[in-house]
């Protein structure tokens, strides 16, 4: 009999790097909740802003996304244990020490951390998304009971296809002539062949990743390992509460910005699919695919393409419809202007309402705060929004389809009791459930606003739209007077429009009362 996903899991020594970072968050929620019986969870953490390791993960395991730990499994805390490292570094900056704890213990690895910003530079991008998992092939090389490495990476490292099979592409180029460049190249010269090197790839993100699963297949040759690749990652859908978020990467950013009122229009193809994919979802298919590579022993690398769009497409078109309807109905605190944001395809219609939408009440808004003795702030956002918008048009005016044939072969492995623990099927998701629970979740989890606000919220709604109200009046009342006033034409044409209504109201009033 193989043993269930919980009973794999009992005795292990589990090795996490990015487990401050959203995705590594849940995950180690996940293990310390759904698999109570494991050993020991090593988190290797690098110091930041005067913080040790071990001070990160104290306030991390703080939050509310382990509530539910602290209440089932609150043994499970002090299962933790923090590991100074830093994936810049050679070595990882691990001490002697550690590093032969490491080599002794460790059973799995879940390679989590990476840079995910977009518009990164390539030699930062490369060091941390190539040249850290190179680092930690070499770790687990050494691991005297290494079982499985789990790598995580993302389903757009091939975007430059349209079609994305679950399999290692060959490399965007060979990654150590690109590294030997490195080496001599200054970072300006870099950058500015960057757009050539990434060819057809949106971004650098994409481009390393790409290279990193190509490395780890070459020079991982012989580990046990299992890739998984998740789309656009949201808020949790059912665990460890639905609709946990905390940061404004992706999506989220972008329903803050529209319940705000910031955000107007956006540059995306209604019909794209908006491949966004709950964050259990992967992080359920990360724990199932340690399980199934141990077990199986499958001769080929397995890669799992976690996503949405083949299974239960939800549309860019769509999402314009719900999102701000909702934030309507549980509005952001101090909103700047009612929630509407339309979505448009073409580059040019797109500048003119950034233009009209965004830069000029930019304008007008940091004028009045300049006015009242403020500091303006209005046109400094808006510019950092667009640049932010631009890093995601490439994917919300674009679709892919991506084979799913492993992820569906792990979901029969499982038994029903698993399949109900480790869900991985995102047939069943239920698209505006999912999102009103999202921008609930940016309000508390974020924006850390609470519920009992929305009276307040609602009322500062409705004054924004009097204020909206009386400006479009005062605003017609201005056209009227200096422009159709002292234009005969223009007065004929008003004359002409408004005995038309007329006329056409009381034609509706005759035919009415002669039936």
């Amino acid at each position: 009999m193989e043993p269930t996903v919980a009973e794999f899991f009992v005795g292990k020594k589990i090795l996490v790097t990015g487990a401050t970072g959203f995705l590594g968050k849940v995950l180690v929620e996940k293990l310390l909740r759904c698999c109570p019986d494991l050993d020991k969870l090593y988190l290797m953490v690098r110091p930041k802003s005067g913080q040790p390791p071990q001070q990160r993960i104290k306030d991390m395991l703080d939050c509310q996304l382990y509530d539910k730990v602290r209440k089932e499994n609150p043994d499970g805390l002090n299962k933790i244990v923090a590991i100074t490292s830093d994936m810049l570094e050679p070595n990882l900056a691990l001490t002697e020490e550690d590093r032969e704890l490491l080599q002794k213990e460790i059973n799995i690895v879940f390679h989590v951390a990476a840079t995910i910003k977009f518009d990164e530079k390539m030699k930062l991008s490369y060091r941390l998304n190539v040249k850290s998992l190179q680092e930690i092939i070499t770790l687990c090389k050494e691991m005297k009971n290494l079982e499985v490495l789990v790598h995580t990476s993302t389903a757009y490292c091939n975007c430059d296809r349209q079609f994305i099979e679950e399999k290692i592409y060959p490399p965007p180029l060979d990654h150590q002539k690109l590294c030997q460049a490195m080496e001599w190249m200054d970072d300006e010269m870099f950058h500015l062949i960057t757009p050539k090197l990434i060819d057809q790839r949106p971004n650098t993100y994409t481009f390393t990743k790409a290279i990193a699963e190509y490395v780890l297949a070459e020079e991982g040759a012989g580990l046990p390992v299992a890739i998984v690749r998740p789309s656009i990652v949201g808020a949790s859908w059912k665990e460890p509460m639905p609709g946990w978020i905390d940061n404004f990467n992706g999506p989220s950013g972008v329903f803050i910005a529209c319940g705000k009122g910031l955000l107007r229009s956006m540059r995306a193809d209604p019909n794209a699919v908006a491949d966004v994919v709950p964050v259990d979802i992967p992080v359920n298919v990360m724990i199932a695919s340690a399980w199934y590579t141990a077990i199986k022993k499958p001769s080929l690398i397995p890669v799992y393409n976690v996503t949405t769009g083949g299974i239960n497409p939800f549309r860019w078109g769509e999402m314009e419809a719900v999102v701000p309807s909702l934030f309507k109905r549980y509005p952001l605190q101090n909103a700047f202007r009612r929630p509407s944001t339309s979505v448009t395809q073409g580059a040019v219609v797109q500048e003119y309402w950034n233009i009209v939408c965004h830069t000029i009440p930019g304008y007008f808004y940091d004028f009045l705060l300049r006015l009242t003795g403020q500091r303006p702030r209005m046109v400094r956002i808006y510019d950092k929004m667009k640049k932010a918008m631009a890093t995601l048009e490439y994917f919300t005016t674009n679709t892919w389809e991506w084979a799913n044939e492993n992820t569906e072969t792990l979901s029969r492995a499982l038994t029903k009791e698993d399949n109900k623990v480790f869900f991985t099927d995102v047939r069943p998701l239920h698209w505006p459930t999912y999102l009103e629970n999202y921008c609930l979740g940016t309000k508390k989890y974020v924006l850390n606003e609470e519920l009992s606000g929305l009276p307040q919220a609602r009322a500062h709604l409705k004054r924004l739209r009097n204020i909206r109200y009386t400006f479009n009046t005062l605003l017609f009342v201005v056209i009227w007077r200096f422009l159709i006033a002292r234009s005969q034409i223009a007065r004929n044409l008003w004359y002409f429009v408004t005995n038309l209504f007329f006329k056409f109201v009381q034609y509706c009033r005759l035919t009415s009362s002669t039936s």
